[in-house]
């Protein structure tokens, strides 16, 4: 199991939850995992190509994705993904 941590702007596909557990050995299944258990998130993460949209970054232990093997990224029991949305602003 792999602990996921919601941002505010997406809890309401989770039912509130900042935090939810669902299984996967990659990213990219810890991912579907989660569209599974709460439908919605796919939509908000991934674009039309299925690939993470600009403005959404992903953490395994506060790890980047996009610098590690990105959606294969491995996922062990026990490790938390985060889902990040880029802050913009001047």
């Amino acid at each position: 199991m792999a602990k996921v941590r919601i941002p505010t702007q997406l809890r309401e596909l989770s039912g509130g939850q900042s935090e939810v557990s669902v299984d996967g050995g990659t990213v990219a299944e810890v991912l579907d995992a989660l569209e599974g258990a709460h439908p919605g998130f796919r939509g908000r993460l991934f674009d039309d190509a299925g690939k993470l949209r600009r403005f959404v970054n992903v953490f395994v232990a506060d790890e980047d994705v996009r610098f590690l093997d990105g959606l294969d990224t491995k996922v062990t029991d026990g490790q938390t993904v985060s889902i990040v949305p880029a802050v913009a602003g001047g």
